[in-house]
């Protein structure tokens, strides 16, 4: 018995590994066409485009996992239907309970996979392929060091320590040099928020130095501006969209916002997203089995793996729809995160319940 689950997971898994492969490879064609229009701008040519796609792969993967299980299960599963395999598995004595087992420990080994991409490697390469990207167009980003991140600005250099997702940034230090590269002023802000639609940034609680031959002068102001071609789109690289945070860094910044009385709608239904999304694969793969011909006929087969296909895209823009809708009308984020994928699951189990009985 040991065997059969053996191949039939072997088979489960190399039909979905194949399946992933096939739509990163789709996606990858996309995010080509996305990034023609920037190649030979600054030093981004062919090669660091390419990096950069290779880059995003994992974020496209850890959202593409639960499809590529359903239609890799699928197949599968209807690959040892039309080879008779399926109902010699079943007239052994396998009961539909057991394969449903089976497939439950295939879709939870992909679930550990979708945990280990949302929560380890998709954040930190989306951001370094973010700051690859800018660094490449416009050579202004330097590397992060403990400091935070250096922007240059004509004669200014500019540290910033934090920026949060509202684009605020905190620990703002700016030293503007001369022609002759000699340092003449210094400014340290507690915080900076952009003014939209000018290139102005309003500083708080701003300590301004001034530098001379012979002395120095310092002065303290509440606010002060700061006129610069730095735009919170360039400073993005220090972030990912909370959809892309891990579940540690949502859970700190939702900490964050409670404390200063900000809404946290957004990053709620993220966090409760993030925490369910890895169990969409295991509903996947029960659904695969629910979508399994019981008998082998070809057109069963053929219109019955087009209909599993057509649900697992419906499932992907589902669950973006839920979070979008939950934003909007302020739904409860539990429930604007976790009702497809639960729905999904429990159509898996009466399904094949269903198929139990018969």
């Amino acid at each position: 018995m040991k065997l059969i689950y053996r191949y039939i997971i072997s088979a489960l898994t190399q039909s979905t590994l194949f399946t992933l492969a096939a739509l990163l490879g789709l996606y990858g064609f996309f995010d080509i066409i996305h990034e023609v229009p920037d190649l030979n701008q600054g030093s981004y040519h062919i090669g660091k485009m390419l990096a950069y796609i290779a880059m995003q792969a994992p974020g496209h993967a850890y959202e593409l996992m639960p499809l590529a299980v359903l239609i890799g299960g699928m197949v599968a599963m209807t690959q040892l239907a039309s080879s008779s395999e399926y109902t010699v598995i079943r007239t052994c004595g396998i009961t539909l309970g057991q394969i449903a087992r089976t497939l439950l420990l295939f879709g939870l080994g992909f679930a550990i996979l979708t945990t280990a991409l949302g929560e380890f490697i998709s954040p930190y390469s989306l951001q370094q392929a973010e700051r690859m990207k800018l660094s490449a167009m416009r050579s202004m980003v330097a590397q992060e060091f403990r400091s935070g991140i250096w922007v240059k600005d004509n004669n200014n250099f500019i540290n910033v320590h934090e920026m949060l997702p509202d684009t605020t940034l905190l620990g703002v230090r700016i030293y503007t040099y001369d022609d002759n590269y000699q340092l003449v002023t210094t400014r340290y802000a507690e915080r900076g928020s952009f003014l939209r639609g000018t290139h102005i940034w309003q500083l708080s609680n701003v300590v301004e130095t001034h530098l001379y031959a012979d002395h120095v002068e310092s002065q303290s102001v509440p606010l002060a501006q700061w006129t610069s071609i730095i735009e919170p789109d360039i400073l993005n690289v220090l972030l990912v969209v909370p959809e892309q945070m891990s579940a540690m860094s949502l859970i700190k910044y939702i900490e964050h916002l409670s404390a200063n009385k900000q809404q946290t709608q957004r990053y709620d239904i993220a966090l409760w997203g993030k925490l369910f999304y890895p169990l969409a694969c295991v509903s996947m793969a029960l659904v695969a089995l629910a979508f399994t011909p019981q008998q082998r006929r070809h057109g069963q087969l053929g219109l019955k793996l087009f209909a599993g296909i057509c649900l697992g895209v419906g499932f992907h823009f589902i669950n973006r729809l839920f979070g979008h809708l939950g934003l909007l009308y302020n739904w409860n984020p539990v429930i604007s995160a976790t009702v497809p994928t639960l729905l999904f699951l429990f159509a898996g189990i009466a399904l094949i319940l269903k198929q139990e009985r018969r």
